[in-house]
């Protein structure tokens, strides 16, 4: 201790404590014997995104949330007066905010007294953040939750179940129309859940024949067939990680009933082999028809129903949720005004009006696609009009999208018959050239002329662009 007038008083010395703590590159969080906070440092306060006095003196196990049947690593060092080191720990600040720390702790005792316990944390969110988008791209899992577009509640309620669903490694079963955001789900369950840093293998079961995608699903050994090679099947590809099986009720009854049984034993043999092998895969499983019809026509066992739809979730059609529309356009058109370097602004309001009466027998996807191929067809024009929708759309509306020219009111006035013609002529260009937003080629095109005999016309006749 120190001597004469730089001595340290005791009254100064938690002062100093603090001081050093906070200058420490690690977090520091302690806890008295009734779970009470009563050392907590600057470098902890900026990991957890909380205040000293949101945390002191307080409960830890009421300012901080953990996942349901885990606890905190100080808490259970309390309960076991055992040291916890290196623990990945997972849990929610006040605001919910997730925080990822590795953890070493140790029980607190004096005399044989417990006191308490401390534990020195060391942040590992942004690292896993970084690490977990640079694993999107490297997987081929790309969407994420706040990549699905929608506002409506039945949208709503499947992303909340589907998140639900994330926390486990329970099979999912995806059902939902062709178009309608199958996969994106399927992706943003598997980058939620906790095989998010393992392989993503995505294999459409329709796409080959029984005799191929057996091999492919569960592999071969060398010599089972002619030219058979030692290969990994996709089960073992996918290991530590998650297999998504689309169009699950093309399989074969016989191929279908070696799935199940990969799925109850968890364990695959290769084709042509005698040994089985481990693995530790998530199944996620989709289909373009309702599971109980395709159960009814023999298309799926009711077997591996049951054991692939432990969650099941239904994708609804764009016909049911015709609410998102505009959220759904605004995104595609932004998409491709990036990709094509547009600045398209929306669609005409009678396109919109289509839009939304529309079935949309391809959902999400046919929009898309249709966003696409109108902007492809447009030059400088801001919005989208009937005159752009690609031509096998147009056809299969049978017309019904054709924009309508309000037709010049007539007066009871009688005039000559040429000024009549030329009050007329000069009402239908002009109602022409505005709906293809003062494009003269479009509406040359329209009212069937030359573009110079309508460019001429613009002019005589006085019509404004």
């Amino acid at each position: 201790m120190s001597t004469g007038k730089h001595m340290i008083t005791p009254d100064k010395y938690l002062h100093v404590l603090d001081s050093i703590l906070d200058s420490v590159n690690e977090g520091v969080h302690v806890i008295d014997a009734a779970g009470t906070t009563i050392v907590y440092n600057r470098k902890m306060t900026e990991m957890e995104s909380m205040s000293k006095r949101d945390v002191l003196n307080k409960p830890l196990a009421e300012v901080f949330q953990f996942p349901q049947g885990q606890e905190s690593t100080l808490l259970t060092c309390l309960r076991t007066r055992n040291s916890v080191r290196n623990v990945r720990q997972t849990y929610f600040n006040d605001k919910g905010q997730e925080i990822n720390t590795i953890n070493n702790t140790y029980p607190i005792i004096v005399d044989g007294e417990l006191l308490g316990a401390m534990e020195l944390a060391n942040d590992v969110t942004k690292v896993e953040r970084l690490l977990r988008e640079k694993n999107l791209w490297e997987n081929g899992a790309r969407y994420t939750f706040d990549k699905i577009i929608g506002d409506s509640s039945v949208i709503k309620d499947v992303v909340e179940n589907a998140k639900r669903a994330a926390r486990t490694s329970s099979s999912v079963l995806v059902v939902g129309e062709t178009g309608a955001g199958k996969e994106l789900f399927v992706q943003s369950i598997h980058n939620a859940s906790m095989r998010a840093a393992g392989p993503f293998i995505s294999q459409n079961c329709a796409a080959l024949p029984d005799s191929l995608i057996e091999g492919l699903l569960f592999g071969t050994a060398r010599g089972a067939f002619t030219g058979a090679v030692e290969r990994p099947g996709l089960f073992e590809q996918a290991q530590g990680g998650t297999l998504f099986l689309d169009e699950i009720n093309s399989l074969s009854m016989s191929l279908q009933a070696k799935l199940l049984r990969a799925l109850q034993e968890k364990s695959i043999r290769r084709i042509g082999d005698t040994k089985d092998r481990a693995i530790d895969v998530r199944i996620i499983a989709a289909m373009n028809e309702d599971p109980v019809e395709a159960i009814s026509h023999q298309r799926l066992r009711k077997d591996l129903y049951y054991r692939l739809g432990v969650v099941t979730l239904f994708i609804p059609s764009l016909r049911d949720r015709k609410d998102d529309i505009p959220l759904l356009i605004r995104h595609f058109i932004e998409k491709y005004n990036e990709l094509f370097q547009m600045k398209v602004e929306g669609v005409s309001d009678h396109v919109m009006q289509f839009f939304m009466s529309h079935d949309w027998p391809g959902n999400v996807r046919e929009l898309q696609h249709i966003i696409e191929g109108s902007m492809n067809l447009m030059a400088d024009e801001r919005l989208i009009t009937s005159e752009h929708l690609p031509y096998h759309f147009l056809r299969r509306t049978s017309g019904s999208l054709k924009e309508k020219i309000t037709v010049m009111p007539v007066s009871d006035e009688i005039v000559p018959l040429k000024q009549k013609l030329q009050e007329f002529e000069t009402y239908y260009i002009q109602k022409v050239v505005e709906k293809h937003n003062g494009n003269i080629s479009r509406a040359a095109q329209e009212l069937q002329i030359s573009r110079q005999s309508l460019q001429y016309r613009v002019r005589k006749l006085g019509v404004k662009r």
